[in-house]
């Protein structure tokens, strides 16, 4: 009888060593840690960090089409954007957004001749743009809160890329990470 209770005990109850490896030595400061951990997640999640997946071609080779990237808020609460920065472009649906790369700032002119970009007249290099093009597009002068923005890959004709003027308050932050997270798709030659 006394070892039919004590088999019936031990599986009742996780040994000492595993319980403390599970829960740890005091049980409530372990359910607080994981609060703070999940409301703390939460937090950056809505707030600092929103994870976002490249879908389409436009700004290949810098982004892989299908990568995971994050959008880091905080930047742009400091400072504001700045040429070469790679943002996140809010559409007019909340969960739809355009990865692009900012060319030209409030109050400059901005136009393509030839596939070159033009920003005030002079030529701007662009190291990253790696699919040339042909494109024309007659000078712009921005706004005092607009930016230019534009995708890396150029070899696109100019009718299928969506690029352009874009109001401040859509911008939403910069991508966070230069290279792709668990990219699945292969960079087309």
């Amino acid at each position: 009888m006394f070892d039919a209770q004590r088999t019936n005990s031990r599986t009742a109850v996780l040994p000492a060593w595993l319980r403390t490896l599970v829960i740890g030595r005091k049980p409530k400061r372990t359910l607080l840690r994981i609060g703070v951990l999940v409301a703390a997640t939460l937090l950056v999640r809505q707030f600092v960090l929103l994870p976002v997946r490249v879908y389409g071609p436009s700004m290949l080779p810098t982004y892989q089409q299908d990568g995971l990237n994050f959008i880091n808020r905080l930047p742009y609460y400091f400072h504001e954007p700045r040429r070469g920065d790679v943002v996140a472009i809010r559409t007019s649906d909340t969960t739809i957004m355009y990865m692009k790369r900012i060319v030209g700032l409030p109050g400059e002119t901005v136009a393509f001749h030839d596939g070159r970009l033009f920003i005030n007249g002079q030529m701007l290099s662009e190291p990253y743009v790696k699919y040339p093009c042909n494109w024309d597009y007659d000078p712009v002068t921005l706004g005092s809160n607009q930016f230019f923005v534009v995708g890396d890959n150029r070899s696109m004709p100019q009718i299928y890329h969506e690029f352009g003027r874009t109001d401040r308050n859509r911008i939403v932050g910069r991508i966070f990470l230069w290279k792709n997270l668990f990219a699945t798709s292969p960079s087309p030659r």
